[in-house]
């Protein structure tokens, strides 16, 4: 489960951040993880109740957003849902996309004091 190593990063630049940002506590964090993505947000939830005890982010409340494929077809010219990382253009069929959304996992937003 590699999303126990995902989340044990997060709370690494979180915790530097804060001694860069003079935080000494998170309350909030908002992750954006993208639907192509490898990770599994029930499982980055588990995992991150489960290494957040003794943390600056002890209290922390994790709020996942989803982000849906995009890609970019340059076959049809035009942005389009994907559901798969190297299927075909749903418009089109042609299978000259570049994917531009929804691959990612970024910590979108934190709440600290």
């Amino acid at each position: 489960m590699h999303e126990m190593s995902l989340c044990e990063s997060v709370l690494k630049i979180l915790t530097d951040e804060a001694k860069v940002q003079n935080y000494t506590r998170i309350n909030r964090i908002t992750l954006e993880i993208g639907d192509l993505s490898t990770a599994i947000p029930e499982s980055m939830e588990m995992c991150f109740e489960a290494l957040k005890r003794g943390t600056l982010a002890e209290n922390a409340v994790l709020e996942i957003v989803r982000v849906p494929g995009q890609a970019w077809c340059r076959n049809c010219e035009k942005l389009v849902p994907v559901k798969d990382r190297f299927g075909p253009c749903p418009e089109c069929k042609g299978l000259d996309i570049e994917l531009k959304a929804g691959d990612g996992l970024r910590i979108k937003e934190l709440e600290v004091d």
